[in-house]
């Protein structure tokens, strides 16, 4: 799920908790370009960063950076309100729309060979889910870029969003939802474009599609696919689809504020992800992000050509309604006098990560927090600033550049 977007991603309410810091710089191996220059991480203005973003509302924060063959790794707050337990940088995190570039990557592995053509209509591969002109006109492209003008499924599979009410949530925690289910009531809703139009709405429905399709052509489920082929060749340890609503290993509670609605924010650590499958339902770690998108930057999962397809991004509208260049399940961040960035922002209830790479493949960061939508909301149901914004912003920017 992406309810918003940009480099700001929003990512806390205000909460305060006992605090927790640690910041570590070890070596990360050789670093991805020999002559990079070197190192200019700061740990102490990194660690200032994220300090400042959990007094600013944030039960836990934990970032991994990487520049020039070195890594720092710190973390600040709890993950567990009740019992102060700390957060800590290795933990595992349900990173939402991340998920959307492994599933992405996949599909482009079976373009390479063959089985599916970007520009063949959908209905071609799933008559049945995409049935008559519209399956005749969205193409698969269109799907991974977010042009096909399917709306997204979310305030219907969580129809008390739409009455301002959280009761959805809770209702939904361990329903087991169909792939087709949610596809239906995507396909159902009023058409969010026309397929192909110069600007794409962002929408789940488009990655249940591209999960199923994925099923078709290689005879296994999509998420063995992207285990086996994508995770696997990637060489990450600690990512994986869920197997049931808890998390494996080491992770925070996963606080949800939505938007002033949950006070005190809820804890939905425990959740059937079945209602976001291969657009959102990834678990991982921040080491294991930063590792997927160097490989994938690098040519190590998808072909050179394939990643220039990946990386042709076209205007789209996010679930929030801000603008965001979108590729083929890539963002594409732009920061002046820093460069420009690869990768993806992802929320589902309670969690928040972003997590991106210099084109260079010389920086990187991966951020995860453990509450969202703290921003409360005016009577006309505009997001109101909150410190945490400012504060995360700064810590992106530290993060990122070193200026």
């Amino acid at each position: 799920m992406k309810l918003r977007s940009k480099i700001r991603l929003s990512l806390i309410a205000g909460v305060t908790a006992l605090a927790a810091c640690v910041g570590t710089v070890a070596a990360a191996g050789p670093a991805p370009h020999p002559a990079a220059a070197p190192s200019r991480l700061d740990p102490a203005r990194l660690r200032t960063a994220m300090d400042a973003v959990h007094r600013a509302g944030v039960p836990g924060v934990f970032d991994e950076v990487r520049d020039a063959g070195r890594t720092w790794r710190g973390a600040s707050g709890v993950a567990d309100l009740a019992t102060g337990r700390p957060v800590s940088p290795d933990m595992r995190q349900r990173v939402g729309s991340i998920t959307k570039t492994f599933t992405a990557a996949a599909v482009m592995q079976q373009v390479e060979r063959g089985r599916i053509r970007l520009d063949a209509p959908v209905g071609a591969y799933l008559p049945d889910l995409v049935p008559g002109e519209r399956g005749r006109r969205i193409t698969v492209r269109m799907l991974l870029n977010n042009t096909s003008g399917i709306p997204d499924y979310i305030a219907y599979a969580f129809p008390s969003l739409q009455r301002n009410s959280p009761a959805s949530l809770d209702e939904n925690r361990f329903r087991e939802f169909r792939p087709e289910e949610l596809i239906a009531l995507g396909l159902a809703a009023p058409p969010a474009g026309e397929p192909g139009g110069p600007t794409g709405v962002y929408s789940n429905t488009n990655w249940l599609l591209l999960g199923r399709l994925l099923e078709r052509v290689t005879g296994t489920t999509a998420e063995r696919y992207i285990t086996r082929h994508v995770i696997e060749r990637a060489g990450l340890r600690h990512t994986g689809f869920p197997g049931g609503p808890t998390i494996d290993g080491p992770h925070p509670r996963m606080y949800e504020s939505l938007w002033g609605l949950l006070e005190p924010p809820r804890d939905y650590s425990v959740y059937n992800m079945s209602w976001t499958g291969t657009g959102a339902a990834l678990v991982s770690t921040m080491d294991d992000l930063n590792r997927f998108y160097a490989r994938l930057l690098d040519g190590g999962i998808v072909s050179r050509s394939s990643l220039a397809q990946m990386q042709r991004t076209v205007p789209v509208r996010a679930l929030d309604g801000t603008m965001i260049e979108y590729g083929l399940g890539l963002h594409k961040v732009v920061l002046p006098g820093c460069g420009t960035f690869w990768g993806h922002d992802g929320t589902v209830w309670g969690a928040g990560t972003i997590s991106l790479t210099r084109a260079d493949g010389g920086r990187q960061m991966s951020v995860a927090v453990n509450l969202q939508r703290w921003n409360a909301r005016s009577a006309e149901g505009a997001t109101q600033p909150h410190p945490v914004d400012t504060a995360l912003k700064s810590l992106y920017d530290r993060s990122l550049c070193d200026a």
